[in-house]
Parts: C-alpha cells; structure tokens; sequence
C-alpha cells in the first residue's frame, strides 16, 4: 500500500473542501445580500438562516482545515521532511487562520441584520482575505517550491 499517495489524496481533498466552503459561502452570502439588507420586515427568517449556515459550513470548513493539516503533518514529517516549502506554506496556512479569525471577531461577529450594503461588504472583505490567502498558499506551492 502506497501512504504517500493515500495521504496526498487525504491532503488535496480535505484542502479542496475547506477551500470549497469559503466558496459556498460566498454565493450563499451574495443570494442573500437583497434580503438582509433589505426593510426589517422583508428579513425576518433570513438572519436565522444565515446563522444556521454558518453553523453547518463551519463544522465542514473546520473538518476540512484540521484534516489537512493534520495530513500535511504526516507527510512532512515522513515522506518530505521540515524543508523550508513545508515550513513557508505552514507559516502561510498560520497567517491565513489569524487573519480570517482576527477579521470574523472584528467586522463580522458585530453585525445585526437588516443592514445596510456598505455593512454588508465586511463580509465581501472576508472574503477577499480568505481568497487571497488560499491564492497565495496554492501559488507558492504549485510555482514557487
């Protein structure tokens, strides 16, 4: 049996549900922009929804995120050894995690619905970081190592 191999696929595909559920979110968020922030009545159930959402795409995104790194753990630590790609992209994987958290507990966590679209854009900036980060973990890996 090739370990290797398993724990490369257990790796990629744990790496691309993580990556999958920032996604999701996004177009779940982008649907749902009219009605949040829209009149208080036109958003009675959809805070609730939201907050379900983020319930069930965090239990997936979390699964995903300690999946792959536990899996890149194995791999560094058997197969590739502690190379400064490995120690580059843990580090990069790190800056992500603090930045998303950092930005969730600061602009995100403190919003009420309905509100208004320029509020709403704080979570078109999670995004951004998110995104961003994942762009520059995969561009390194991919072209840089």
């Amino acid at each position: 049996m090739d370990w290797h191999t398993i724990l490369r696929f257990i790796h990629i595909t744990s790496f691309a549900a993580w990556f999958g559920t920032v996604f999701t979110s996004l177009f779940v968020l982008k649907t749902l922009e009219p009605k949040l922030t829209g009149s208080a009545t036109d958003t009675a159930t959809y805070p609730e929804f939201l907050q379900s959402f983020i319930k069930r795409e965090t239990k997936v995104a979390d699964a995903g995120f300690k999946i792959a790194i536990a899996s890149g753990l194995l791999l560094a630590f058997f197969f590739h050894g502690w190379t400064i790609g490995v120690l580059v992209k843990s580090g990069l994987i790190i800056l992500q995690v603090v930045l998303t958290m950092g930005y969730i507990i600061k602009a995100i966590q403190p919003l009420t619905y309905p509100c208004t679209r320029s509020e709403y854009k704080k979570w078109y900036n999670l995004f951004t970081i998110s995104l961003s980060m994942f762009a520059l973990v995969l561009g390194i890996t991919f072209f840089l190592l």
